[in-house]
């Protein structure tokens, strides 16, 4: 079994809404457990399928031409809420990943096509990147539209 099939920890937060998978990345204290509530919230709120998968460290791994992500077994089902502490949350077990979101205060303004992206365990996957303290309305957008959504000019 290769390194990509077996896993590797990275520093994210995982959720999946409907049947994509989300993963949140981003240096410590950015955002990616709020963001990933927020997200949650709003498409419960909707009546769609969310849950968490992971929160602070995420497993990928490469299965059949996809990425997965689940949870380390010491933390399957918590979730960090700054101030509070961890709490226990519904979960699931693993997610197909469809959307890297990437909470960077430099977020280009008109990102580049190859910045759209991002190659994740020998898999590219559409990626955007956000400014910190962005809303989840723009992140269940891209997931909405993450085939069509981009526009090249010549």
């Amino acid at each position: 079994m290769s390194e990509a099939e077996r896993g590797v920890a990275v520093h994210a937060t995982a959720i999946v809404v409907g049947e994509h998978g989300i993963l949140i990345r981003g240096p410590a204290g950015a955002g990616k457990s709020s963001l990933g509530r927020e997200i949650l919230a709003r498409a419960e709120g909707s009546g769609r399928f969310a849950a968490l998968v992971s929160d602070d460290r995420v497993r990928l791994s490469a299965t059949s031409g996809r990425v997965v992500a689940s949870a380390p077994e010491a933390i399957a089902g918590l979730l960090e809420i700054r101030g509070v502490g961890l709490v226990r949350v519904p979960h699931e077990p693993a997610a197909v990943l469809r959307l890297v979101v990437d909470l960077d205060g430099a977020a280009p303004r008109m990102p580049e096509p190859a910045e759209q992206t991002v190659e994740i365990a020998g898999t590219r996957l559409p990626r955007v990147a956000l400014r910190p303290g962005c809303g989840p309305d723009l992140v269940l957008w891209a997931l909405r539209h993450h085939d069509d959504r981009f526009v090249t000019i010549p």
